[in-house]
């Protein structure tokens, strides 16, 4: 098990790694010759005309934290791209267990009252916390991923078509099956993962309308560790593979290790998300049994939200990713199933059909 690093109190890990941060941009701000807010000047006396005048990048994780292979470490990506492109700083924090919205708001509000800019919220239950920091930070810019309600002029609601890869997911399984049975393991019972689900279930069905579907939650409620317990995903798994199933779908980030680890080890295929699981270090010793995973570009999103701060022109409002931007799809970095070819070939075809509009996939199942 990795090691989890946790925000506790405002003053525990977060404000050391901030205090870090910090530290290194005055010592490259005082190695060229200018204190900061010497670098910050310009034409207009110092105001804002385009130059990035803020400390790097904040990034909250959601339930699960970096390490999970899946969602957090996507965001993660991004984070750390951006940072060694824009040779800006910055401060990932770590939730805690069993937080409750104050804790988000407050781990929020003080990567904004430190400086950081953007402030990234990974996760929809950031939304209250950022509803709420946004309106005190108007010169900051926030994202949050995976959430359309928040409604500022500096806000950017990151948000993705995952139906979209599902699909893909789904007509990958049921090309893939030979018992004609397949499985879906959702993280929480909740509307966003309802949409990995109609997606998958739709490709499947697209394919074959006989082929049998086993769909599992392992939790109602994310705080009850859907997201976060590679045990209930194996469990999970477990069940499915025994009913007969013999290709499961999983989106349930840290859970779904364990989807994959039980998989792996009945040497039958699994399917990962957000992240391209097959090229997770964490998941070696099983990734020959990854056909592959619907990916969402969560770390790209990330990126670009940074890259347009950094330039001054902040991205705001609703930025939606789907298969035509290339931020949604269906990683094919395993050999064996690009040597597929009947299932390479309609995969592809899938992916035609959607951009084109020939194929609506549904968000409900």
């Amino acid at each position: 098990m990795r090691r989890r690093r946790q925000l506790r109190t405002t003053r525990s890990a977060g404000i050391s790694r901030a205090a870090v941060a910090v530290a290194a941009l005055a010592l490259v701000a005082t190695a060229c010759g200018e204190t900061s807010s010497d670098a910050a000047k310009d034409d207009d006396g110092g105001k804002k005309s385009g130059a990035y005048q803020g400390k790097g990048i904040g990034l909250a994780y959601d339930i699960g934290g970096q390490g999970d292979q899946s969602f957090n470490d996507a965001a993660h990506s991004g984070y750390a791209r951006a940072r060694k492109d824009f040779k800006i700083g910055g401060v990932d924090m770590e939730p805690g267990d069993g937080e409750s919205s104050a804790d988000k708001t407050q781990r929020i509000e003080q990567l904004a009252r430190q400086g950081y800019d953007p402030v990234v919220g990974v996760g929809f239950i950031y939304a209250p916390a950022i509803q709420e920091v946004a309106k005190k930070y108007p010169d900051t810019t926030f994202g949050i991923i995976d959430d359309n309600t928040v409604r500022a002029d500096n806000v950017a609601d990151l948000v993705f078509h995952e139906e979209q890869g599902s699909y893909l997911a789904g007509v990958a399984a049921a090309k893939t099956t030979k018992a004609k049975h397949v499985g879906f393991i959702g993280g929480v019972d909740i509307p966003i993962i309802h949409k990995f689900e109609a997606g998958f279930v739709q490709g499947v069905k697209s394919v074959d309308p006989k082929i049998k579907i086993e769909r599992r939650y392992l939790t109602e409620k994310p705080e009850e560790g859907g997201f976060a317990s590679p045990d209930k995903g194996q469990d999970a798994a477990s069940g499915q593979l025994e009913a007969g199933a013999d290709v499961l779908y999983h989106a349930a980030g840290l859970s779904g290790q364990g989807v994959i680890q039980e998989a792996g080890s009945q040497k039958k295929w699994a399917i990962g998300v957000d992240s391209d699981q097959y090229r997770q270090k964490a998941l070696a010793k099983y990734k020959k049994y990854i056909l592959g995973s619907a990916f969402k570009d969560v770390g790209g999103a990330v990126y670009d939200l940074t890259k347009s701060v950094v330039h001054g022109k902040p991205v705001t409002g609703t930025q939606r990713y789907d298969l035509k931007s290339g931020r949604v799809g269906f990683s094919d970095s395993n050999p064996e199933y690009q040597r597929m070819k009947d299932v390479v070939a309609a995969v592809e075809q899938a992916k035609k059909d959607i951009i084109s509009g020939k194929v609506k996939v549904k968000i409900k199942p």
